[in-house]
C-alpha cells in the first residue's frame, strides 16, 4: 500500500519510512503540513500517519481540515505520552486511532493493517477467493493451500484486487497507489505485473476490461 508519513524528526520519520518500505509498503514521507495538503491534493493514499507536532502548523489544522473537506483516508496521529488533551482532540477531529511516541514499530504496523482493513469495510485479517489466500500480516499467498512466491509488486497488486472483489481497480490507480514520487514507472509496468500474476495464480483469475483496468470476480 502507499502511505504518507508526517513526521518532522529527520531520525524518527526515516526510522517510520524504512520499517514500512521494509514490509513492502510505498511510503512519502514529508515534514510539514503544507507539504502534507500538498501530497493529499495530488497523490492517493492509503493512509497518513500524522506528528501532531509539525513546525508550519499543527498537525490537528491539517486533520480537522481534510476532515472538513470530507476526505475520509485513515488517519493515524503520533503524539507526545503526555498530551492527553492531544488525543482526544485528534480524535474528535476525525483521526482513527493514535500512538504515543516512543512506540513499537510493530505495533505501528498491526495498527496500520487494522485501520486500512476496516476502512474497506473488512472484517477478516485474511483475503480470499476462490482457492486464493493471502495474508497481509506475513506477506503470504497460496493456492489451494500451496505457497506462491510473488514478489513485492506482485503481492500488492493481487491485495488490491482482492480488497476491491467485484470492482474495477484502474491501471492509474494501480501506479499511484504502488509507486511513490521518486519511483521511475514505465507505461507497460503494470501489464507486465499482471502477466506474471496470471502465470502463477491462474489466467482468468485477474480479468482485464480494456481501457478501464482490472478486477477479480
Amino acid at each position: 500500500m502507499r502511505i504518507l508519513v508526517v513526521e518532522d524528526d529527520p531520525m524518527l520519520g526515516k526510522a517510520i519510512k524504512n520499517a514500512l518500505e521494509n514490509e513492502n509498503n510505498v511510503v512519502d514521507l514529508v515534514t510539514d503540513g503544507e507539504s502534507c495538503e500538498s501530497a493529499l491534493a495530488t497523490a492517493s493514499f492509503e493512509i497518513v500517519i500524522l506528528d501532531i507536532n509539525l513546525p508550519d502548523k499543527s498537525g490537528l489544522e491539517v486533520l480537522k481540515k481534510l476532515r472538513a473537506e470530507k476526505n475520509p483516508i485513515p488517519v493515524l496521529i503520533l503524539t507526545a505520552r503526555s498530551a492527553i488533551l492531544q488525543k482526544i482532540e485528534g480524535l474528535d477531529f476525525g483521526a482513527d486511532d493514535y500512538l504515543t511516541k516512543p512506540f513499537d514499530l510493530a505495533e505501528l504496523l498491526a495498527r496500520i493493517r487494522s485501520l486500512t482493513r476496516r476502512s474497506k469495510g473488512i472484517a477478516e485479517p485474511i483475503f480470499s477467493y476462490d482457492d486464493i489466500k493471502l495474508n497481509p500480516a506475513n506477506h503470504s499467498v497460496s493456492k489451494a493451500g500451496e505457497a506462491l512466491d510473488l514478489s513485492p509488486k506482485e503481492f500488492a497488486i493481487l491485495k488490491m484486487l482482492l480488497e476491491n472483489i467485484g470492482k474495477t481497480v484502474s491501471k492509474s490507480r494501480l501506479e499511484d497507489l504502488l509507486y511513490s514520487w521518486d519511483d521511475a514507472i514505465e507505461s507497460n509496468t503494470i501489464e507486465v505485473h499482471i502477466h506474471y500474476l496470471r502465470k502463477k495464480i491462474g489466467q482468468n483469475f485477474i480479468k482485464t476490461l480494456r481501457g478501464v483496468g482490472y478486477l477479480i470476480g
